[in-house]
């Protein structure tokens, strides 16, 4: 029987010092050993143990906060509407929505014709999530394609967190489930027009999408067409459908350039037409306008070859790499996208951070209308508009007060209708919170936005939550989270710091966060919890901070540079091994992030600046703040080791008594438990953590 006894003491991991030199520089590793050499299959029964240990060390030392963690989740569950659906959309002639049962984990995808009513007793259930993952520990859905006739489904499912998705096609009238299984698919797939071909992604044994196929219902796998393939190592592929679903369209890239194709969906066989050859440092993405009135059809490409945050550009379909200008790019204004319509089309933009979205039509090029939203700190985005010809436009609203809200835009009136607002069941009296964007100045001067959200009745400082992510150029909209208010309820108040290495304010925005700039990220994240001590808002030592993957990076850096600040620290799946990662281009996505933070394995300049901050390489006798640090076995994006070696670094050097714990998700990846409880659950876990460590009932 094995020894459930509670350990009394967290693990120590042994130390196995293992060396390397890189540029006359000897590294000494004391804790390679916890990378299996089997990976991604992971059997070392030492690696195992070290592993469950730390588990067994989460478990003993989290027992004393069951109470609050189940507090917490049933609170978070009961904002919850459990049966809860999407609003239908028109495709065709169906209309599609999906929706949960009360206490179900997962989905249910539906359809029914546009023709019949709500109560005629038509709806068609297409795909059945909770049976599919009925048994599993993970489940994630990929993909849901319908075939252009209405007549077959196409999904994929990863289940076990690897994001290496299989996918399978039905029969939707008689749920006849075909034999085809088409494994190691990105996620992706796109009918072509015969509806009896799929094309999809493939990922290779390193996890790198490098090849786009063609399907043949009725085949193996093995007998699949490669239409594209990808030499460089660095890029990975993807293929979509043009607007009017005529054209295929394959890209490939990296985070600094990229390039496209397109090929008849009608003919994918045909050659491949390139857009425009890879250049170093330019990135576009297009769409073709056909709008079938006899026009010649015309190229649309949203592209920063001229200007860091993009313009917009046109170009014939016969010469298409002859771009000219349509949209400008500008300082003030960020083009973020757009989208084709038959009769009009749509550009999504930022200004100040700030979301917009604002309809253009062919025939009137003058006429620009923008939709406009309250508050002073949003989140306003398209939603699904599967329709080439359409007089609406589905969008959603949110704000860290407002809840999201559906809304169809209809074209001609210029009117915003209310489809659905998020539903509350325990209750949410916005008029008791306020959200406010305030800027504090950096360390050189640039002012760092910062989205804040407090209940209106505040007075003094208070505990504070401090998200940050800041890399790859993602923003993070300030939107609606009910999960939040459990924390803002017990008197916190909740900020997002919009620091550099995000695009936020723009693609200048992000360049200032990356490669020989990227200790601006953190700076950024430290000086805007100085900025928040000073304004009153809250004070040192009672600041909780969150971040995961290149977040969890963050965190681990700013607990080495100013461990005093933080009252608790969360790191999701940390990309905390960044030195020791970027120099292995064996690992799945190395040599695709050498843009982002430079390449250390030829350039001495990037082995200097990244060793100088990656939080495993920084890890120092002192004191850190309590850190509580998650993996996921499974995990293809940030390997579990990586939090695994940082945290039996910090136990051995750490001169603090604060907790400190790991916790693996054996079955998971990179984005932990699957299914909208279990996700809660951890949720709870980490709010009960913060809340303990910040000695807040």
């Amino acid at each position: 029987m094995p020894d459930t006894t509670p350990p009394a003491a967290p693990p120590v991991a042994a130390r196995r010092p293992t060396q390397s030199t890189h540029h006359d520089v000897t590294l000494t590793d004391d804790y390679a050993w916890l990378r299996d050499p089997g990976y991604p299959e992971v059997t070392d029964p030492d690696v195992l143990a070290h592993l469950a240990a730390e588990n067994a060390w989460f478990d003993a030392a989290m027992a004393g906060q069951a109470g609050r963690i189940d507090d917490l989740f049933s609170e978070m569950r009961a904002r919850i509407k459990e049966d809860d659906g999407s609003v239908p959309q028109k495709d065709g002639a169906y209309r599609y929505w999906h929706a949960y049962e009360a206490g179900g984990e997962y989905r249910k995808w539906w359809r029914r014709p546009v023709a019949a009513g709500e109560d005629s007793g038509a709806d068609e259930l297409i795909l059945d999530e909770t049976a599919l993952a009925a048994g599993k520990d993970y489940f994630a859905l990929g993909a849901l394609a319908v075939s252009h006739d209405g007549l077959r489904l196409a999904w994929s499912v990863d289940d076990d967190g690897s994001e290496r998705y299989v996918a399978q096609i039905k029969v939707i009238a008689s749920g006849e489930v075909l034999p085809d299984r088409i494994p190691d698919t990105s996620g992706g797939l796109v009918w072509a027009s015969d509806d009896q071909s799929l094309v999809y992604a493939r990922v290779n044994d390193q996890w790198r999408a490098d090849t786009v196929l063609l399907h043949r219902i009725g085949t193996a796998a093995s007998d699949d067409v490669v239409l594209f393939h990808e030499t460089d190592e660095g890029f990975r592929v993807d293929v979509g459908l043009s607007a009017n679903e005529n054209w295929l369209v394959i890209a490939t890239g990296d985070h600094a350039t990229t390039e496209a194709w397109l090929v008849p969906a009608a003919d994918p066989l045909a050659p491949l037409q390139c857009v425009r050859a890879r250049q170093t440092g330019v990135e576009y993405d297009v769409d073709v306008l056909d709008r079938g009135d006899g026009s010649a059809p015309l190229l649309y490409i949203h592209t920063n070859d001229d200007h860091e945050n993009f313009r917009l550009a046109t170009a014939p379909l016969h010469d298409p790499a002859a771009w000219t200008t349509l949209i400008a790019g500008s300082d003030d204004v960020y083009l973020t996208g757009f989208e084709l319509f038959r009769d009009f089309w749509v550009v999504e933009s930022r200004v100040r951070g700030l979301d917009r979205i604002e309809l253009r039509f062919y025939n009137d090029p003058a006429r620009v209308e923008p939709i406009s939203f309250p508050d002073v700190s949003y989140q306003a985005e398209l939603g699904d508009n599967p329709e080439w010809a359409t007089d609406r436009l589905r969008l959603t609203y949110q704000s860290m007060i407002a809840p999201r809200t559906v809304y169809d835009y209809h074209v001609a009136t210029r009117r915003l209708e209310p489809l659905k607002v998020q539903e509350i069941p325990a209750g949410y009296d916005a008029s008791r919170y306020v959200t406010e964007r305030v800027e504090i100045v950096a360390r050189d001067g640039t002012r760092v936005p910062v989205s804040i959200m407090t209940r209106k009745d505040r007075t003094g400082p208070v505990p504070l939550y401090l998200y940050g992510y800041g890399a790859y150029g993602i923003a993070i909209s300030p939107g609606f989270s009910t999960v939040r208010l459990s924390l803002v309820d017990r008197g916190m108040a909740f900020a997002i710091a919009h620091i550099r290495g995000g695009d936020d304010l723009g693609r200048a925005w992000y360049k200032a966060g990356k490669l020989d700039r990227r200790t601006n990220t953190f700076t950024d994240f430290v000086d805007v919890a100085r900025g928040l001590i000073a304004r009153g808002l809250t004070e040192p030592g009672r600041i909780a901070i969150s971040g995961g993957s290149a977040g969890g990076e963050l965190m681990g850096a700013v607990i080495n540079s100013d461990p005093d600040l933080w009252g608790a620290v969360v790191a999701h799946v940390p990309f905390v091994d960044v030195l020791n990662t970027m120099l292995d281009d064996t690992l799945p996505l190395t040599p695709g992030e050498w843009p982002e933070w430079g390449n250390p394995i030829t350039d001495p300049a990037a082995f200097a600046l990244i060793r100088s901050y990656s939080p495993y390489e920084q890890v120092r006798a002192q004191a850190y703040p309590p850190l509580l640090v998650t993996a996921g076995l499974n995990d293809p994006r940030v390997t579990y080791w990586e939090p695994a070696k940082w945290v039996a670094k910090l136990r051995a050097v750490k001169t603090d008594s604060n907790i400190l714990l790991l916790k693996t998700h054996m079955g998971a990846g990179h984005g932990g438990k699957s299914g909208r409880f279990e996700s809660l659950k951890e949720a709870a876990e980490e709010f009960a953590f913060i809340l303990w460590q910040l000695g807040i009932d």
